[in-house]
C-alpha cells in the first residue's frame, strides 16, 4: 500500500520539508484517526510511524456503537462494512449472557467485528488521501518544546518542527514518558494468552470442553472464525514479559492444564499475551504536546473498549486542535480535551476493572457473577451497562441545561437523507426547525439546516463537529453565545 510515505530530505525548501502543523507519534487506530480528522481542516499534518511496516498478523478486533455511529458521521462506515462482520450488541458487559436492549437509539445497534489491520489501514488511507503524510521507521527520540512550537528528534539524529506534538504511540509511549507525564494505576496481576489458530478435534468436542471450563472460569474460550480458524483465550500461567510474545507450546501447555486438552491446536496466525494493569495519564496535555489513545491510559481488553476509547480520543481532539491552529479559537477550547476525555477513561477503567473481578474463579466473584446476572434481566440494568461498554451514554459537562445538552445526537431523519451525512466535512451544524435563525459569522465553520420536518423533540439544535449538542433553544442571542464558546469568534 502507498501510504504517503516520504524521507524528509534536505532540499533548497528544506526548512518546509520539516515543518508542519501537528506531528503525531503512531500510526494505529488513533494516530491515523486523528491525522484524518484534522486534514478536514487543511491542517499540515506528520504522522511518525516507528514500525517500518503494518503489522501481518491479523487481529479481529470490535467497533462499537458510537466508533460505528463516528465512522458513519465521517462517511466510512460502508468501506468499514464491506471488511467486517456484524453481531447484536448483547452480553458485552463481563461476557454475561444478555440479549441486546430494546431501547438503543441508534440505527448502529450492533457489534463489528474488523481485522484490526484493515481497520488501521483503512483509516490511513482516509487520511492520505485527504492529504495526510505517513512516515514509517520515524522513531521519536526526543523532543522540546518552546512557545511557538515542538522540535522533534528522530531516532536517525534528524529534526522535525511542528506547533504541536501528540503522541498516539501506544500504552509504553515514548512522548508520555519524555513529557514526564506520570501514568499511575495498577500493574498486572493476572495475564492472558490470545491468538488465532487452527485446531485438530471436531466443533461439538471444542464446544463440550469449552462449556466445562467457563463454568468456574471466565477468560477462557475459543471461538470459531471459519475454516478451522478459532479464537483462543487462556489464562497464563504468569505473569511474564509483554515484549516477549508467547509460543504455541505456550498455548497448549496452559490449554492442558486449563482444559485437560490442546484441542490440537496448530498453525498459528498471529499470538500474544495481555494483562490487567491499568494505568491513566495524569495530564493529556502540556504545553504543545497532548496525548491520546494507549499513550494516556490502558487497561484490561475486557469488554473490548480500547480501540474505540482512542478512536473517540482523535475524534473529540481533532477538530479543537484544528481551531486552535487557524486562531478561530480559544486556549480554552483545547483544554476541554482533557476536561471531557480523562473522565471517560476513568469510567472506562472503573468498570473493567469491575468486570476482571467477575471474571475471577474465586467464589466471591463468582456470587456476584451469578447476582449480576440476574440482575440483567432487568432491562434498565442491562440498557445502563451497555451505553457504558458502546459509549453512547456519554454526556459532556456543558453546564447546566436540557438533558440532551452535552450527548451524542443520534442519526435523525432529517429532509433529504440522515443527520450524520451532513457532518462528513467535520464542521459544526445548526439544525434549525423553527426557520428563525442564522449561523451569521460563523458560517465559514458551522453549517446550518433549516428543516421544520426534522425528527428532533427540541426546537434547534447546535451540533459540535463530532456530533455532541453544544447547544439546544430557539433564541438567536442565547445561540451566537455558544457558537462563540465553541468556534470562536465570528468572520466579518
Amino acid at each position: 500500500m502507498d501510504s504517503g510515505q516520504f524521507t524528509a530530505e534536505p532540499s533548497s525548501n528544506d526548512t518546509a520539508e520539516r515543518s508542519f502543523d501537528v506531528i503525531v507519534a503512531g500510526c494505529g487506530p488513533t494516530g491515523a484517526m486523528l491525522a484524518a480528522e484534522l486534514r478536514l481542516h487543511d491542517v499540515r499534518v506528520l504522522v511518525l510511524e516507528k514500525e517500518t511496516e503494518p503489522a501481518s498478523f491479523v487481529r479481529i478486533v470490535a467497533l462499537h456503537m458510537r466508533s460505528i455511529e463516528v465512522m458513519a458521521m465521517r462517511g466510512l462506515l460502508d468501506r468499514l462494512l464491506e471488511h467486517g462482520r456484524r453481531r447484536p450488541v448483547g452480553g458485552l458487559f463481563a461476557a454475561i449472557p444478555a440479549p441486546a436492549p430494546k431501547d438503543l437509539d441508534s440505527p448502529y445497534a450492533c457489534l463489528l467485528g474488523i481485522p484490526q489491520p484493515v481497520l488501521v489501514r483503512l483509516l490511513e488511507e482516509h487520511a492520505v488521501a485527504l492529504g495526510a503524510r505517513v512516515r514509517r521507521g520515524g522513531a521519536v527520540a526526543g523532543f522540546e518544546q518552546d512557545d511557538e512550537g515542538v522540535t522533534v528528534e528522530l531516532a536517525d539524529g534528524e529534526r522535525l518542527r511542528a506547533r504541536y506534538l501528540v503522541g498516539c504511540d501506544g500504552g509504553r509511549s515514548t512522548v508520555r514518558k519524555l513529557l514526564g507525564v506520570g501514568f499511575p494505576g495498577e500493574p498486572s496481576r493476572n495475564e492472558t494468552l490470545m491468538g488465532e489458530m487452527e485446531v485438530g478435534v471436531p466443533p461439538e468436542e471444542i464446544a463440550a470442553g469449552v462449556a466445562r471450563v467457563r463454568e468456574s472460569r471466565q477468560r477462557f474460550w475459543l471461538r470459531p472464525f471459519g475454516s478451522g480458524v478459532y479464537s483462543v483465550v487462556v489464562p497464563a500461567a504468569g505473569v511474564g514479559d509483554r515484549a516477549v510474545p508467547p509460543t504455541l507450546d505456550d498455548f497448549r501447555r496452559q490449554l492442558r492444564a486449563v482444559a485437560g486438552t490442546d484441542f490440537g491446536v496448530h498453525s498459528p496466525r498471529w499470538l500474544s499475551r495481555f494483562g490487567d494493569a491499568t494505568r491513566l495519564a495524569e495530564h493529556y496535555r502540556v504545553g504543545r504536546v497532548l496525548l491520546a489513545g494507549d499513550a494516556a491510559h490502558i487497561h484490561p481488553p475486557t469488554g473490548g473498549q480500547g480501540l474505540n476509547l482512542g478512536v473517540q480520543d482523535a475524534f473529540n481532539l481533532g477538530w479543537k486542535l484544528a481551531a486552535r491552529l487557524g486562531g478561530r479559537a480559544p486556549d480554552a477550547l483545547l483544554d476541554t480535551y482533557q476536561a471531557e476525555r480523562r473522565p471517560v477513561a476513568e469510567d472506562v477503567l472503573d468498570n473493567t476493572r469491575a468486570q476482571m473481578e467477575l471474571h475471577a474463579a474465586e467464589p466471591g466473584p463468582r456470587a456476584v457473577r451469578r447476582l449480576l446476572t440476574e440482575l440483567m434481566d432487568i432491562d434498565e440494568v442491562n440498557s445502563r451497562l451497555t451505553e457504558k461498554i458502546t459509549a453512547v451514554g456519554i454526556r459532556y459537562d456543558f453546564g447546566e441545561g436540557p438533558d440532551l445538552l452535552g450527548r451524542r445526537m443520534p442519526d435523525v431523519e432529517v429532509a433529504g437523507g440522515s443527520l450524520y451525512g451532513l457532518l462528513h466535512r467535520g464542521r459544526g451544524l445548526l439544525l434549525d426547525r423553527t426557520g428563525r435563525l442564522t449561523t451569521g459569522g460563523w458560517s465559514d465553520r458551522v453549517d446550518h439546516l433549516a428543516d421544520p420536518t426534522a425528527a428532533l423533540d427540541v426546537p434547534c439544535v447546535l451540533l459540535r463537529p463530532d456530533g455532541h449538542v453544544a447547544w439546544v433553544g430557539d433564541d438567536q442571542r442565547d445561540l451566537d453565545g455558544h457558537l462563540s464558546r465553541w468556534f470562536g469568534e465570528p468572520t466579518g
